[in-house]
């Protein structure tokens, strides 16, 4: 991936979704049961990580773009050494943006981080240096261990999930139906990790609409602004993520990054609610982890009932 080094200008929301008090019809059957089913993974691993045994446990360690990727040690920090130091140098060489969150934002418990993220802006630079943005509306949490709707659900560990147990801020890209992508990034705790679910499109919208204008059938309705990145499937489309960002830090990768949203999202604008398309999970598929912006059109999927219990 091609790394452009000049200063960003602070960015222009032109198409902002606003607040509606109404959804569309529920998300696509695709998009409900995009988080994390035990039956869709991608056949892809990641095979330049090598993880080293210490006795019973295995640490692993995130790929850096441009840097080969070696095993952590056990009890070493959860960024290298050698990028500890000069993350703030390393940041400002790639992107330049005084607004890009680092590596101590993502280090919160799973459910901390889904709620943190909210309101946050995620950009993607694409190969001919457009950058496109939209702002974080929904997040689910994956707790691992004994979380059964969690790829890494009972300590399951392999070359594919292995972004799960990185340092916190490890991008996890997964693949379902082996067409469509979903984008998480790993936090605090044994294999857990946040799955980013929808998106307010702010800044390159037509961009956005051409990239998922290729996965879509001929003569179809033009999409509208909030249908472009409402469900993780459809996000990744749009911002163009394919499995090339796996394992990928959001405070180092040149092509991906966070950066802090224009306001912060009071608690009571949170809705806490169950996750989708995990009924597979047993007591988990009632759990409120999944958490949205209340009354924004951008959100996948509304609960009527978890607003009311809100107000």
């Amino acid at each position: 991936m091609a790394s452009r080094k000049r200063r960003l200008q602070p960015p222009e929301y032109p198409g902002s979704c606003g607040t509606s008090s109404e959804l569309q019809a529920a998300a696509e059957k695709l998009e409900r049961g995009a988080a994390a089913e035990p039956r869709v993974w991608d056949s892809g691993a990641a095979t330049e990580l090598q993880p080293r045994v210490h006795g019973a446990a295995t640490e692993l360690q995130p790929r850096f773009h441009g840097a080969a990727a070696e095993p952590r040690d056990k009890g070493a920090a959860a960024e290298p050494q050698d990028h500890g130091a000069t993350c703030t140098e390393h940041f400002h060489a790639c992107t330049a943006s005084p607004r890009r969150l680092l590596w101590d934002f993502f280090r919160r418990p799973c459910v901390a981080l889904a709620r943190e993220c909210l309101g946050q802006v995620m950009v993607r630079r694409l190969a001919d240096g457009t950058e496109v943005r939209g702002r974080i509306v929904e997040t689910e949490a994956y707790l691992g261990g004994e979380d059964y709707a969690s790829h890494s659900r009972g300590g399951r560990r392999s070359l594919r999930n292995a972004a799960m147990f990185m340092s916190p801020g490890t991008l996890y890209v997964y693949q379902i139906y082996g067409l469509y992508f979903c984008l998480n990034l790993s936090s605090e705790g044994d294999g857990a990790a946040v799955l980013v679910r929808s998106l307010e499109p702010l800044q390159g919208l037509d961009t956005m609409r051409g990239l998922r204008s290729k996965r879509r059938k001929a003569g179809g309705k033009p999409l509208k602004d909030h249908q472009l990145c409402n469900g993780p499937s459809k996000l990744c489309q749009a911002l163009d993520i394919t499995k090339s960002f796996d394992q990928e830090h959001l405070a180092t990768t040149t092509d991906l990054w966070m950066e802090r949203g224009p306001q912060v999202i009071a608690g009571t604008e949170i809705i806490s609610s169950s996750r989708i398309g995990i009924g597979y999970a047993g007591e988990w598929v009632s759990k409120p982890l999944r958490f949205y912006i209340k009354n924004n059109k951008c959100v996948s999927v509304i609960d009527r009932k978890a607003e009311a219990m809100n107000d």
